[in-house]
């Protein structure tokens, strides 16, 4: 949760989980790191594990390597210290400007750099889509109900890219084609095309309100009007950046 991420729904592998909570145990009981700096490094490190999938591929030889840099530490800065080399040399400027990017370019529903940005956006605390009510309270795993009380939107509609010509599947379900709303928002929209929804909902907040919302929800100026292949690709841009700038917010408590 202090990385951002607020229930098992976001977590997209347990064997990371586990690793990351093995690392926070050494931190723990073999350097004594007191627990909130301790709490603070493992947000950082699960943060970035998470959304590189560094426990994905080969699980063990990367846990192995981590390990490895620990075993030359003696107490509890050297242990932050090295975490943090670590994640400075995965995310690196052209993780953010290109990786990332590049790693949103998916129609998984599932997928570690969307739940990152997620995460980014319950860390600076953004309101949902057309909403006043932040993200993070929607995401609560407390809520229980007959319906999500937020739901993934499609901001070109399925049916609307339809009369356009865009039919195939991974084209219209692309991660950047999704933002997070209100399930009764999601409903009323329905098929509208954006350059009819998007303005009617807008009227309902102040510049700043909606400068804001923008922002959070990585929306280029004058989106709705915009060719769709553009559209996502600007949108991804700006995805990877507010992911950045959410993780940034860890950073203030090192």
């Amino acid at each position: 949760m202090r990385a951002g991420f607020r229930g098992e729904k976001m977590i997209t592998s347990d064997i990371g989980l586990m690793y990351a909570y093995a690392i926070y145990l050494i931190g723990k009981h073999e350097y004594g790191v007191e627990p909130s700096r301790l709490r603070n490094v493992m947000a950082r490190w699960f943060f970035m594990t998470s959304m590189t999938g560094r426990y994905t591929g080969s699980p063990e030889t990367i846990m192995d390597a981590d390990l490895a840099r620990l075993r030359g530490v003696t107490d509890a800065d050297g242990f932050i210290q090295t975490l943090d080399r670590i994640i400075e040399g995965e995310l690196t400027n052209d993780f953010w400007n290109i990786t990332l990017p590049n790693n949103l370019e998916t129609s998984a529903a599932r997928t570690p750099s969307l739940f990152a940005y997620y995460a980014a956006l319950n860390l600076l605390n953004a309101r949902a889509l057309f909403s006043h009510v932040r993200i993070s309270e929607l995401l609560d795993p407390a809520l229980r109900g007959n319906r999500s009380s937020i739901e993934r939107h499609h901001l070109f509609p399925k049916a609307y890219l339809s009369r356009l010509g865009y039919e195939d599947v991974r084209e219209v379900n692309q991660a950047a084609n999704y933002a997070l709303v209100e399930w009764d928002d999601n409903v009323r929209i329905a098929d509208q095309p954006p350059s009819y929804y998007f303005p009617k909902y807008a009227e309902r907040f102040t510049k700043k309100e909606l400068d804001d919302m923008m922002w959070w929800h990585a929306l280029p100026d004058r989106w709705y009007d915009m060719d769709y292949p553009a559209f996502l690709e600007q949108r991804r841009a700006l995805m990877a950046e507010v992911t950045r700038r959410g993780f940034l917010t860890l950073l203030d408590h090192k």
